[in-house]
């Protein structure tokens, strides 16, 4: 920042905000999580009927309990009474002026607490009941189809005529947006109050200068926004003592199009907070993600799972032991260079990695330089929240001119990563840092390069497996033995990590059990023998069912086609559901569906806190790679995965586990670590990578966006590679583009997506949630920047490259 930028950005954080939006932010995360729980609030009957409730009980009521207090303690309102005043409430203007209309005054949340909270419920359903006995305080759903709400409707005189139905429909993707872990945490959302403040002080000049404008805002500030308008009194006096008048929250728009109103607001929000305060306005972990994955079903799975005590922790870590990764998603920008030697001619580019070996970033990429280029561009990956980026400053001589000199590097310089995350003590950093000079490029001043970077909380990485069968050993074998490790007749099934470290090594083999003295049953033992030797039998069956580890799961097959497609069901402490392709985060988004769906397979746990699914490992049954995000499955999934290899290969699927001469072949296929990518492939270091890291914006039309190669971006948890030379095009817009989630990459591909953001407020500024997709930085027709980011709860993957 340039010393006017920094005064500007300290008188905006004076901006004085009447509650803890913090605190309302993580309370909001909750209850948004609770409603995500109870879907039939998004749409329907149960829609319908929780709009008529709110109206006919929960206003009055309100009313009633704002003029003279009717409970000793605070109301509590039901959830579904909750839902539609907080959709309600995001329209400030509106909700206040209805407010005012039916009652006289603003309806606010003063001595009222969420369902989610409410000690003291009784005491608010005996009041519901003396007021109104024929509806009942808990929301009942086979009520919900009753064809009697357009006549109580009519009976209800003061309602409010705003469409709360399209008011829920336009806020009910908003929580897949923010749902991230990062999301609820004390220094990133200390950060989104500040970048909130900052946003408002761009609404107020805009007004103060008369011009108009659509201002968006990113995730990050969109959710300390939202949360700031669920106090409605304190939110119409706060922004009437700041900017004169209460904001619109206008979230009409959703069309994140090249060129409409959202993808301008965008790019017009980010010059503007970039040239007015000196620093980025996309953030890591802030961005859009892209669109929800689809829902495996639409009726809830168990709540209450009564089985087996679980196997102990410790007693899977005497079988394996895993060490913990942790990953970290970075958004990197070189904003700019000075002591450049008059002499210089050729254009400029910054290659960076990392210093050091590392499980995600493990290749060399580059950037253009802002000041330089004209153009933004970011890349955004994934690393280790440890050692240093090593950026290098290369001088590249246009190809066209007579005897040019080929690329090369005037000097470099370090970055501290772990400065900054172990421990965690800053999520953004913009700063000038000087080069090393390369031999013969010494100048009076040295060359800095001006680095913006901001981070994510480090999360807990998935872990990446795969299968790898050794060939019996044999007599005529010109090969020894290797010394500790023991050799069988028949073939083991090998589980390597990342690092190429063995885990433990499998076998099946044929058992016979007594039954009642005289009887032999046939069935199957899985034999597992640890690093350390140590042979233990992790799974047994008989009849018709597995039993895993000590009893104390199940794997059924499903004889019939269930109402939700799932092929097998794992039953412990847990419900978990394996489905035939790649499910909700891992879901296939734009050219990865070309892949066959029918070489994955991904399993779902369902449980009281994800009653719809949640994504918890994903099988490549082509490669044999297993992804699993849960520590407490990674032993049961190692298991379940060797077993479906086996019930498969005998069904006549081949190619399930690679052969182990095959290593060296497969080693050289594109394996994205993190969740989201399809099979968890190393990065292809090829020239074909290299050179589609040269291409230009310009030259990426609608025609040749599937030409484009490279790496396309794959979010956390979003599945699926396209593989090789599959171009990654984005459309410019919205609130702010890279968030995670959408697509992946294998062998070079990218997404195709089209970026925007959502909303905007009613004087011509403001803006609900946005985002462009993609994690590649494109320029428009305009001059405007495009990225995507795609992931969801887990990091994104690293091997992400940035493309001008």
């Amino acid at each position: 920042m340039e010393m006017k930028q920094e005064l500007e950005w300290a008188e905006v954080q004076k901006i004085v905000i009447s509650e803890h939006l913090i605190a309302t932010a993580k309370r909001q995360l909750q209850f948004l999580a609770a409603v995500d729980r109870n879907r039939w609030l998004y749409e329907g009957p149960g829609l319908q009927r929780a709009i008529y409730r709110y109206n006919a009980c929960w206003l009055p009521l309100l009313a009633k309990h704002s003029e003279s207090k009717i409970s000793e303690g605070p109301l509590v309102v039901p959830l579904d009474c909750e839902w539609i005043w907080h959709c309600h409430r995001l329209n400030p203007v509106r909700y206040k002026t209805d407010c005012e209309e039916l009652y006289g005054r603003i309806l606010d949340n003063c001595n009222v607490v969420s369902s989610l909270e409410g000690a003291s419920e009784w005491q608010t359903e005996e009041i519901w009941k003396r007021v109104y006995p024929e509806e009942p305080y808990n929301f009942d759903l086979t009520k919900a189809c009753s064809d009697d709400i357009p006549e109580k409707f009519s009976e209800t005189k003061k309602y409010t005529k705003y469409d709360l139905v399209s008011a829920v429909k336009r806020q009910s993707p908003f929580f897949y947006q923010v749902s991230r872990p990062h999301m609820d945490n004390d220094l990133f959302l200390e950060g989104a109050v500040a970048r909130y403040k900052g946003f408002l002080h761009l609404m107020k000049r805009n007004w103060e200068r008369s011009k108009k404008c659509f201002c968006v805002p990113t995730y990050d500030i969109d959710l300390i926004w939202h949360s700031h308008q669920l106090h409605p009194v304190s939110y119409c006096k706060d922004m009437s003592e700041t900017l004169g008048k209460v904001l619109e929250h206008d979230d009409m728009d959703a069309d994140r199009t090249k060129g409409k109103k959202l993808d301008v607001g965008f790019s017009g929000t980010t010059k503007q907070w970039e040239e007015t305060f000196g620093i980025r306005y996309w953030r890591a972990g802030a961005m859009y993600r892209g669109s929800a994955p689809s829902p495996l079903t639409n009726i809830p799975g168990p709540s209450n799972i009564v089985s087996k005590k679980v196997v102990a922790p410790n007693v899977c870590h005497k079988i394996i032991q895993l060490p913990e990764v942790k990953a970290v998603e970075v958004l990197l920008e070189i904003v700019g260079i000075r002591n450049l030697p008059e002499a210089h001619k050729g254009s400029l580019f910054v290659s960076f990695s990392k210093r050091q070996p590392d499980t995600f970033f493990n290749a060399k990429r580059r950037l253009s330089i802002l000041s330089e280029s004209g153009d933004k561009q970011v890349a955004f990956f994934q690393c280790e929240p440890a050692g240093e980026l090593l950026f290098e400053l290369i001088s590249h001589s246009p190809s066209n001119l007579p005897l040019s000199k080929p690329s090369k590097p005037m000097g470099s310089t370090t970055f501290s990563l772990q400065e900054f995350l172990d421990p965690v003590t800053k999520l953004s950093v913009e700063k000038w840092l000087e080069l090393v000079p390369s031999s013969g490029n010494s100048s009076s001043k040295p060359i800095s390069l001006r680095i913006a970077v901001s981070f994510t909380v480090p999360a807990v990485a998935p872990y990446v497996l795969r299968m790898v069968r050794s060939r019996p050993f044999s007599k005529s074998s010109c090969f020894f033995p290797l010394p500790g490790r023991v050799h069988h007749a028949k073939s083991w099934t090998r589980i390597i990590d990342e690092a190429g470290t063995e885990i433990i090594s499998l076998q099946m083999r044929d058992t016979r059990k007594t039954k009642e003295r005289s009887n032999c049953v046939s069935g199957k033992d899985v034999i597992g023998v640890t690093k350390s030797g140590e042979t233990r039998t992790l799974a047994e069956f008989v009849g018709t069912t597995w039993s895993l580890v000590d009893s104390h799961w199940t794997l059924q097959l499903q004889k019939k086609s269930s109402e939700d497609g799932h092929l097998f069901e794992l039953m412990g402490n847990k419900v978990v559901k394996l489905y035939s392709g790649r499910k909700l985060e891992y879901e296939p988004k734009h050219c990865e569906r070309q892949r066959s769906e029918k070489d994955f397979m991904t399993a779902v746990e369902f449980s009281a806190e994800d009653p719809y699914g949640k994504a918890v490992a994903l099988l490549n049954l082509k490669s044999g790679f297993l992804n699993v995000k849960e520590e407490w499955l990674v032993l049961h999934g190692i298991v379940l995965a060797f077993i479906l290899s086996d019930i498969l290969r005998k069904e006549g699927y081949d190619g399930l586990i690679i052969n182990e001469e095959n290593l060296k072949e497969m080693d050289n296929v594109i394996h994205k670590v993190n969740g989201c990518c399809e099979e968890g492939e190393k990065t292809n270091k090829t020239t074909t990578l290299e050179r589609e890291m040269d291409l230009k914006a310009e030259e990426v039309t609608e025609e040749n966006a599937v030409k484009s190669g490279a790496c396309g971006g794959c979010g956390s948890g979003c599945g699926g590679g396209c593989g090789g030379g599959c171009g990654s095009m984005m459309k410019s817009g919205g609130c702010g583009g890279c968030g995670s989630g959408c697509g992946g990459c294998g062998g070079g591909c990218g997404s195709k997506v089209k970026s925007g953001g959502c909303g905007g407020c009613g004087s011509g500024c403001g803006g609900c949630g946005g985002g462009c997709g993609g994690r590649w930085a494109y320029r428009n027709s305009a001059g405007n920047p495009s990225i995507d980011e795609h992931s969801k709860e887990a990091p994104i993957p690293a091997n992400e490259v940035t493309v001008t």
